[in-house]
């Protein structure tokens, strides 16, 4: 539990030494904007989780899951040409699995985790100017947020939330790759090869314990928009020095 807090609170203090060094940099050193190193404000937008679910080698029935809050991000970006670049930073998402019981009985657990993320990735195309252009890498994830729910007919009967929790692994890597085009919407897809629940987690209840997901495979895989702003005081930086050079 100790490890999984500090790597949380490194997080954390690494994202807000990124945005505090960039502000500086932008405000006090802006003669380094001139490289080709930017920052944006982006992550993924509208997620469509779909997941492959299975329980003693037999299919388990899913439902596609849509979240929208709270996905959000900021990028830090290396241009080496023109048509090359790749691109880091650190990223919340939702993410999760629906499975039902059975198709005829209206019984759902909706699971879901909420993450902060370092991607790593490459872009080939139009990267300046943002016109079009691919790109592709991997994430790693940490869980920091864990919660369940239970239906039955429609209606919530079980509810719980845990920080840190045992059920899914503390780090779930994952490979991505999309488009984005002008002004800077894209479209993503995101692959997890590990399982989704932690097999070797257990709990015991009236003195019996359990592995409840060690006979689980649990893949999960996303479709999602993307959006990638370049920052607003770049934005300003470029457009003061372009006034400069006219006067």
């Amino acid at each position: 539990m100790n490890l999984k807090r500090s790597l949380f609170v490194l997080l954390c203090c690494l994202c807000q030494l990124a945005v505090s060094a960039q502000d500086t940099t932008t405000v006090e050193k802006p003669v380094k904007l001139r490289q080709h190193v930017y920052p944006s404000v982006g992550g993924d937008g509208p997620i469509l989780n779909f997941a492959d679910v299975k329980y003693g080698g037999e299919h388990v029935s899913t439902a596609p899951r849509f979240t929208l809050f709270f996905n959000m991000g900021r990028n830090y970006n290396y241009d080496f040409s023109k048509y090359v670049g790749i691109f880091s930073g650190i990223n919340l998402k939702n993410i999760g699995i629906i499975t039902k019981a059975s198709d005829t009985l209206d019984v759902k657990l909706k699971r879901r985790v909420y993450t902060l993320g370092v991607p790593f990735g490459i872009k080939i195309g139009d990267v300046r100017g943002q016109n079009f252009f691919f790109f592709l890498g991997g994430q790693y994830d940490l869980a920091f947020n864990y919660k369940e729910k239970q239906f039955v007919d429609g209606k919530k009967v079980k509810k719980f939330n845990e920080w840190f929790s045992n059920r899914t692994p503390l780090l779930m890597p994952s490979l991505f790759a999309g488009f984005r085009f002008y002004p800077g919407i894209g479209l993503k897809v995101q692959y997890y090869p590990n399982d989704f629940f932690n097999k070797d987690y257990k709990q015991t209840i009236a003195g019996v314990t359990t592995y409840p997901y060690r006979n689980t495979t649990s893949k999960m895989f996303f479709v999602t928009l993307t959006y990638d702003f370049r920052d607003p005081i770049l934005k300003n930086y470029h457009h003061f020095k372009m006034m400069r050079s006219k006067s």
